[in-house]
């Protein structure tokens, strides 16, 4: 095996200034689909029967295509409907948070119909508020539900993340990338990154079980 990672140090600062790139759009990403992924499974288990469809239909669209695609879509078609370009930070947030939301939605609607239906009998039998009773009472029991299932989802938008460097975006991956077009080596850079991502996704999951390890504690 012809290995020679002496030739890496000069650009480990370069690939490194690829985690904080990564992180960035990565939690933006994970907030625009939390945010959004809670509305839609609030649509999902309400009455009104448009918001249902909608919500449905959106699911089954994002779901049903690949995350690529969508990215490509964002990437290179609006700006050829719109006439506007949009960068490549704004159109992974949007892909990655479009897609996550789908996801998340169904993890979350879920974990609201696990929690005791008595709950929200006696919450609407003391004439609390819908809304009020979803943000104090039937949420908080349905996270601790979803919480695993939640973190799979953050773990996994994190590694899909090294998709971005499709359209050009200096994450981890597109910077191994260049680093292996300059020493015309490309095992050592993908290797590096490689244990980059497998460091992140590890601190994610140590995350993850001190929140359910701390919910668990609160109960």
């Amino acid at each position: 095996m012809n290995l020679d990672f002496s030739q890496l140090v000069p650009y480990i600062p370069f690939m490194l200034k690829g985690i904080w790139t990564t992180i960035q759009f990565v939690i933006v990403s994970i907030i625009v689909g939390s945010i959004l992924g809670t509305l839609l499974a609030l649509f999902k288990i309400g009455t009104v029967k448009p918001l249902r469809w909608f919500a449905d239909a959106y699911t089954s669209i994002f779901r049903g295509t690949p995350l690529i695609l969508q990215l490509m879509i964002i990437y290179y078609s609006v700006p050829q409907l719109t006439g506007y370009d949009i960068n490549a930070f704004t159109s992974a947030v949007l892909a990655f948070g479009l897609n996550s939301s789908a996801y998340i939605s169904e993890i979350i609607r879920a974990g609201i119909q696990a929690v005791d239906k008595g709950q929200m009998e006696a919450a609407q039998a003391l004439g609390i508020p819908y809304r009020a009773m979803m943000k104090d009472i039937i949420l908080p029991q349905a996270l601790k539900n979803i919480l695993p299932a939640l973190m799979n989802e953050f773990i996994t938008l994190t590694k899909e993340s090294a998709i971005v460097s499709t359209i050009g975006y200096l994450d981890l991956m597109r910077r191994a990338q260049v680093v292996g077009s300059d020493l015309f080596r490309n095992f050592e850079p993908l290797l590096f990154v490689g244990f980059i991502y497998w460091c992140m996704v590890m601190v994610l999951t140590v995350i993850g079980r001190m929140i359910e390890r701390r919910l668990k504690l609160s109960d």
